[in-house]
């Protein structure tokens, strides 16, 4: 049994506590957007497990940077880390948008971003976030040919269509991550996004991955 800690859109005081975070005892954290970096870096440290998060809607463009935009951020000081670059994210925490990643015995797919409403960064239309379900897809591919595990967690910052979103495009959720959940089948999906305002959101299913609202905080289990 593997215990996640799993947070999204809500800086929850409590967890400035060490009891609180002792008493949870994660053995994973996972964030599903729309943090401040410096929380999630105060949480990395004072739980001293590894962070694994996707940015919302509200965080900036964490996208690798261009070359020419590589040059220009050595102009910035005291801004590098060890290898002289300027990484964007949360220091200490792991970047799993778009990826797969496998982090204390748990193997994470994520997707970060919401659908296309404004201008904003990590905004996506259906067919943006379609295609980038599908590159996912190939990469589970290719690592259960090389007898991988398979995907335990899928984190997301918007919820799949019709499972715990709402009607107004901004908070709409995906179609497509219903195929990309089938043929990923992870034990658990979490998201965030979706402020569920002082009341616990139901659970929901999807084939046989359970579908988590986790905006603040909460408590997961993986059995496998």
């Amino acid at each position: 049994m593997t215990r996640i800690l799993a947070m999204a859109d809500e800086v929850d005081k409590v967890l400035y506590s060490k009891e609180c975070l002792a008493r949870l005892n994660p053995d994973l954290v996972v964030a599903c957007g729309d943090l401040p970096g410096d929380y999630l870096e105060y949480i990395v440290t004072m739980a001293s497990v590894p962070l694994v998060f996707v940015p919302g809607n509200h965080d900036p463009d964490l996208s690798p940077r261009r070359p020419e935009e590589e040059l220009a951020a050595f102009t910035q000081p005291f801004s590098f880390d060890r290898a002289g670059r300027n990484p964007p994210g949360p220091a200490g925490c792991i970047n799993a948008d778009g990826r797969i990643v496998e982090s204390a015995g748990v193997v994470i797919a994520g997707l970060g971003g919401s659908h296309a409403y404004n201008f904003g960064p990590n905004q996506y239309t259906e067919a943006q976030m379609r295609r980038r379900t599908l590159r996912l897809q190939v990469r589970d591919r290719l690592r259960r040919a090389g007898n991988r595990k398979p995907i335990d967690l899928l984190i997301t910052h918007a919820p799949p269509l019709g499972l715990g979103d709402e009607g107004d495009l901004a908070h709409r959720g995906f179609a497509c991550f219903h195929p990309l959940v089938r043929s990923l089948a992870p034990e658990l999906l979490a998201h965030g996004h979706v402020h569920p305002y002082g009341q616990k959101p139901p659970a929901h299913h999807l084939a046989n991955t359970e579908v988590v609202n986790v905006v603040g905080h909460r408590l997961l289990e993986l059995s496998r």
